[in-house]
Order: structure tokens, then C-alpha cells, then sequence
């Protein structure tokens, strides 16, 4: 388990303005979250390395930004209007809901369940076991009804079917909508990736473990489209891809981070293969990062249903339907893991520190100029706007003793912490304090720029 409890992360990422309740002057609202002055930079910075690493510095990759709403119709030909559900359950004493399957995982370890498995038989394990509501305890339930994830809403001034469409529930739809567009404008040829951040929304019914699952959250995405023969060779290719984004670039310890191969009867009906990357949470080992097999149920799909050929003309005038690979993951969850991660509390002499030790490219504010005294400030605060001037992400911090202002920026990640003392003005120095090691260096101000970068 991780080595600290969610409350005490849930605390620290509320306290040092990372992530706030939405609502909260409101008493709260199930289950959203605001990021907040910290968190929005960081989330940012993630996503800004996930799209540096996937997108724009490989020559066969492309990024799109589509619509959260679309034709219902894309949902309808996906399988997400008719599949897309969680089985739940209530509770007849205390009229709680639940998701059966999850019920049955916790109380039933020689259950057999699949994305498949019928309502009937999930009220029959669930009854034939007298699995005890949560919330009571009592075991009457109501038959096992299917609930659709969807968000529905209405397009125009009417409420009626006929202007039903929904909030997309995954980013990928879109991109296989516009593979002709794409296809024909990037001017790709296979194999080729899209990529594409963006919000996605899902009613879940169960939503919980703070930013883990939410109904409105970020997906970063991409859909690697190849040919059939590549799969076996490409497919392994993503998972070093995806192990050297944790272990390399984020610096997540390769102990806290299994990957679980998800045996055939519990894959997605669109899915052949695939592999969950699950981090060590504070609540547990969960999915982290999806990395799917997708073949060409989508592009089929779509076809079918539009009347329009998503195929892909080779140099000798076939055509084919492109295979797809699809590494999945959710901004949020990464987000918190990453916090989970680098999250700690050190002892210092008789002191505790808390401390992020982010990588030098998530740090919210690479740097802090912490003038030793007000009266030099007409000094130090030049430097901070130069530096802002260079585009390095930078704080100034004037309040409180230079101890507790290095404790704070510790806490919230800041790599490096620049000193003006009395000594700088003569001298034309600073002293830059490194986050990890604490070791002190005296830097001329002229060579700071080098310094941070």
C-alpha cells in the first residue's frame, strides 16, 4: 500500500492550493474537483510532457482536438449506447445503490466476472451468497438492472428524443470519425498515431478515492493505427513506450507499478488484448494507464454504420482497414499518482519537511527568488520578472523567516530556491538552494538563466 493515507494526501494537495471541492462554499458537490493555482500548473506540465513525448517529437504522430458532443449516431455504431453500463443492484432496507460486480468482488472470491456477464446470474451470486449490504448490512436486494454511463443531453431549444445526443465518454470516437479527414490532410502513411487530450464524462454510479474516479475527468489518448503483421512487434513497442513515460520521465519507482494482463473473458468487447499498468494507491492497487488492442472494430463499425469507406489506400491500389493500438490514460488519475508518488515527509535535524520531488519539468515553479530582507527588494524583484521574461515558471516570496519560506516551497515542488542577501548587491551573487539535496551554491546573477535551465 502506499506509504501514505488519502486523507493526508487529499489534505496536503487542498491546503497548498493543488486541488479544491467544487462547490464548497455550497457544501460541496459529489465528487467534483477544482484545480487549483498549483494544480492547474501541474496538471498542465503533465500534459505538456505526455505531448512533447507522444506527439511533437516523433515524425508519425498527429494531434486533434474534437467536439465533446457528436452525432449520437457515433455512439450508437461504438457500442456505447446499447453496452456502455454498470450493472446495479439496491438495497430494499436502505435504499442504497450499488454496482453488483463490485459487490460480488468483495465478497465473493470464486465469482466468474466478465464485462459480459448477465444481470440474472449477477442477482443470483449475489443472493445465493447473502452478500451483506455496505451502508446496513441487511441482504435484500431488488433484481440487477443495467445503467447506462452516458450523460444525455439535448441539442436545441426542445428536451424530446429527437434531439437526444450524449457527453462523449471517451475521446477516442471522434478520431476514428475523422480518419479520412485526418488521413487526408496530415498526409500520414502507416503506421501512424492520433493523439488528443481532452475532457471526457461518465455517470458512474460509485465514484470515489478523491481525483481516482470522477465523473468529469481528462483522457489522454492516442490511437495508433498500423497494419495487422505489425501487432505482434508494435504492440510490445507500446509498453516499453508507456514504461519509459512512468519510470524515465516521471520517475515512478518500477515496484509501485504492475501491469496486469487482463485475462479474455474480462476484455472489452472491442478489445483482443490487453494490459492495465496499475499504480499502488493510497486505497490500493489500481488501473493506472489502459493499453488496448483494438483491431478494427471501430473503423468497421463506423463504416457500417455511416456508409462510408474508413479504409486506407496503399501504394498499389488496395485497401485495408487499419488495425488499431490504443494507450489510454487518465490526466487526473496520472495526476495523483504522481502526487501520491513524489509525495513525502522527511526529517531534517529535530524538524519534519514536506516535500514534493517532482522531475524538474512538472515543478509548477521551477524556481522561488526569496529576497533574506524587504529592504532588498528593489533589488531581487527584477530578477524574478527577468526570469518570468525567459518563460521559466518562477514565484516571489517575501513572507516569513527564509526557513519557512524554503519548508514552503519544498512542499509545493520548487526546484531551486534563489536567495538575495545582503551580500548579492555587492557582490553580484546569489545563493541557489537545490530542493532535493539542500546543498547551498553561490551563483553570479548573470549565470542564473544557466543555472535553472
Amino acid at each position: 500500500m502506499s506509504k501514505f493515507k488519502q486523507d493526508t494526501i487529499v489534505t496536503f494537495l487542498k491546503n497548498y492550493g493543488f486541488v479544491f471541492a467544487n462547490s464548497e462554499i455550497y457544501g460541496g458537490y459529489a465528487n467534483a474537483w477544482d484545480y487549483g493555482p498549483l494544480g492547474s500548473l501541474l496538471k498542465n506540465n503533465i500534459k505538456a510532457l505526455w505531448w512533447k513525448e507522444f506527439v511533437t517529437s516523433v515524425p508519425n504522430a498527429v494531434g486533434v482536438d474534437t467536439a465533446i458532443i457528436s452525432n449520437p449516431i457515433v455512439f450508437k455504431a461504438s457500442g456505447h449506447v446499447d453496452g456502455f453500463s454498470d450493472p446495479l443492484i439496491d438495497c430494499k432496507k436502505c435504499h442504497q445503490r450499488f454496482r453488483a460486480d463490485k459487490l460480488i468482488e468483495a465478497n465473493v472470491s470464486d465469482a466468474n466476472i466478465s464485462e459480459n456477464t448477465k444481470t440474472e446470474i449477477l442477482t443470483d451470486i449475489i443472493k445465493t451468497n447473502n452478500v451483506p449490504c455496505p451502508s446496513c448490512g441487511a441482504s435484500d436486494w431488488t433484481e440487477v438492472r443495467k445503467f447506462n454511463l452516458m450523460y444525455k443531453t439535448y441539442q436545441g431549444v426542445t428536451d424530446d428524443t429527437s434531439s437526444l445526443t450524449y457527453l462523449r465518454p471517451e475521446t477516442c470516437q471522434t478520431i476514428f470519425v475523422d480518419f479520412n479527414q485526418i488521413l487526408r490532410t496530415s498526409r500520414q502513411k502507416l503506421p501512424f498515431a492520433v493523439c488528443q487530450i481532452g475532457k471526457s464524462f461518465r455517470n458512474e454510479i460509485t465514484p470515489g478515492n478523491f481525483i481516482f474516479r470522477t465523473r468529469e475527468f481528462e483522457q489522454a489518448e492516442i490511437e495508433y493505427f498500423t497494419y495487422h503483421d505489425n501487432v505482434p512487434n508494435e504492440f510490445p513497442m507500446w509498453i516499453e513506450k508507456v514504461e519509459n513515460f512512468l519510470f524515465n520521465e516521471l520517475g515512478f519507482d518500477k515496484s509501485h507499478v504492475y501491469k496486469k494482463e487482463i485475462p479474455a473473458n474480462e476484455l472489452a468487447h472491442y478489445s483482443s488484448r490487453t494490459i492495465d499498468f496499475q499504480y499502488d494507491f493510497p486505497h490500493g492497487m489500481s488501473e493506472l494507464w489502459g493499453l488496448a488492442h483494438r483491431g478494427t472494430y471501430d473503423l468497421t463499425n463506423h463504416g457500417n454504420m455511416s456508409k462510408k469507406d474508413l479504409s486506407y489506400l496503399e501504394p498499389d491500389g488496395t485497401r485495408i482497414v487499419p488495425e488499431v493500438i490504443e494507450p489510454s490514460v487518465g490526466v487526473d488519475r496520472l495526476f495523483y499518482a504522481i502526487v501520491c508518488e513524489k509525495y513525502d515527509v522527511e526529517k531534517v535535524g529535530e524538524e519534519e519537511r514536506e516535500v514534493l520531488h517532482l522531475p524538474y519539468s512538472l515543478c509548477p515553479y521551477k524556481c522561488a527568488i526569496l529576497p533574506l530582507s524587504n529592504k532588498l527588494s528593489d533589488k531581487a524583484y527584477p530578477i524574478y520578472l527577468n526570469l518570468l521574461k525567459k518563460g521559466i515558471s518562477c514565484q516571489y516570496d517575501i513572507s516569513g523567516s527564509i526557513g519557512k519560506r524554503y519548508r514552503r516551497q519544498d512542499a509545493i515542488g520548487t526546484m531551486y530556491c534563489i536567495t538575495y542577501d545582503f551580500e548579492s548587491e555587492a557582490n553580484g551573487t546569489v545563493t541557489i538552494r537545490n530542493r532535493d539535496t539542500m546543498k547551498q551554491e553561490v551563483v553570479k546573477i548573470e549565470d542564473i538563466n544557466k543555472y535553472i535551465f
